[in-house]
């Protein structure tokens, strides 16, 4: 599976208010794809398959433990999100009166922390994923590491923990644009979540030491974004909610004005969107 140009999806929504079940389609219609290059890559390096027990934190909308479940994986997933959630219910879990439970290997979806992902039958997880690359925010970071503690326990002694973070800026062509998030972000003095800020070197080792992890290796995928047209890269990128703090500092229409405006350099000729990224991910044990 790889990004592909994303029609245009069109909703009924005014540019200065959308809920949030319309920003969650938009995630996994537009937006979420853009990724799957970083789920493939991970899942081939580690040879996920029949015998892996996936829990994955930060699941959203399910794409990446579809992909798992395809390999034979057997996947649990949490979130906060819950529009997002219902979307990975719908895709994982297309039949809700089916009898097959986790013993069967159905996949589980569940709400809140990692803690509540406890294996049914006993048998610990051996491989953990947080495919949110870190930088969203000024505190995700923080979320991450508590996140891990909570499920890092659920996991047998030994196992791989995989994550993830954007690339250099100068690799990425979305950072110009995403730095938009954080300019209007900060005008929000009492804002404490603030906008998207490029990531360190070695900013996910020193999560992984935090969360009490051994780094074993790392590596970087390519995941351009490309969209069909302006308005679906501008509701895309919102969609990830690295523009949220922007929004509550100014209104959603100025951000949609000042995003489109970043977007004018990688449009084409044909009114697509290109923007080649690089995104590195890194593989640690428990």
């Amino acid at each position: 599976m790889t990004p592909t140009l994303v029609r245009h999806h069109s909703h009924a929504e005014t540019s200065t208010q959308v809920d949030s079940g319309n920003r969650a389609r938009d995630w996994a219609e537009i937006q979420e794809r853009m990724l799957a290059p970083l789920y493939e890559a991970v899942y081939e390096r580690l040879e996920v398959g029949s015998g892996t027990r996936l829990l994955s934190l930060g699941c959203g909308s399910g794409l990446a433990l579809l992909i798992a479940a395809a390999l034979g994986a057997r996947v649990t997933g949490v979130d906060t999100d819950l529009e997002r959630l219902a979307i990975a219910r719908t895709r994982l879990l297309p039949d809700p009166d089916c009898d097959a439970g986790p013993a069967a290997g159905r996949p589980r979806l569940l709400e809140g922390d990692p803690s509540r992902a406890r294996p049914s039958d006993g048998t610990p997880y051996n491989l953990l994923t947080a495919f949110t690359p870190i930088g969203c925010s000024s505190d995700d970071g923080e979320e991450l590491v508590a996140a891990l503690r909570s499920a890092v326990p659920l996991a047998a002694r030994g196992s791989t923990v995989v994550l993830t973070g954007w690339g250099p800026p100068e690799r990425c062509a979305t950072a110009p644009v995403l730095r938009v998030a954080g300019r209007l972000s900060d005008r929000d003095r009492a804002s404490r979540t603030g906008g998207w800020r490029p990531s360190g070197r070695d900013d996910l080792e020193e999560l992984a030491f935090r969360a009490g992890l051994n780094p074993d290796g790392s590596g970087r995928v390519a995941c351009p974004f490309g969209y069909a047209d302006l308005d679906s890269a501008v509701r895309g990128l919102l969609s990830t909610r690295l523009f949220d703090a922007a929004v509550r500092a100014t209104d959603r229409a100025q951000v949609e004005k000042e995003v489109a405006e970043a977007l004018h350099p990688h449009r084409r000729r044909d009114g697509t969107i290109w923007m080649p990224n690089v995104f590195r991910y890194l593989v640690c044990t428990t």
